[in-house]
């Protein structure tokens, strides 16, 4: 009898655990409150925004140009400033849109070696930008070095096209 009590006993407080803990919101181990599993997740607007994702590398956004280096260069020639002038009246006329500026190195070099080199590139470029009026909440930076070539090989002009920062437009 004492066996039959213990196991109704058992079930009974296993049934209640059970059914709190739906209704419950959950704490991480350190002790914040997050949302029940049971919530709807929360909705990715979509619509879908007018540019390439590509950014200028794409060449098919008007007014943004790709920013070419010189082999391990991040300074701005004469040429490279004129560019970014014109991708800046182009950030003028989009007010309402940021730009992501990515730094790219050609192959030749550690992998550390080029990240810090495209960040330096979209750095520079940056830097520039904010010099002719663009404000640098719309401006963000990020390094791929050497993992997302523009063209493939080991030639002198392959390495020319893929040491370069493009731009990428983000919505605000």
């Amino acid at each position: 009898m004492l066996k039959r009590s213990v196991q109704l006993v058992s079930i009974l407080v296993l049934a209640l655990t059970i059914g709190a803990c739906g209704s419950k919101k959950k704490t991480d181990d350190q002790g914040i409150s997050t949302t029940p599993v049971s919530e709807a997740p929360p909705q990715i607007e979509s619509t879908p925004m007018n540019f390439d994702a590509a950014g200028s590398d794409s060449g098919k956004i008007n007014g943004l140009e790709t920013i070419f280096f010189d082999y391990d260069k991040s300074s701005l020639s004469g040429n490279t400033k004129k560019s970014i002038a014109s991708n800046a009246q182009w950030m003028k006329q989009n007010a309402k849109t940021n730009l992501q500026i990515e730094g790219h190195c050609d192959s030749r070099g550690s992998i550390e070696y080029n990240l810090s080199l495209g960040e330096r590139r979209a750095q520079s470029v940056k830097s520039y930008m904010v010099s002719l009026g663009i404000p640098a909440a719309r401006l963000s930076v990020i390094s791929y070095g050497k993992e997302k070539p523009l063209v493939q090989g080991e030639s002198d002009s392959a390495y020319a096209k893929n040491r370069r920062a493009n731009f990428v437009p983000l919505a605000q």
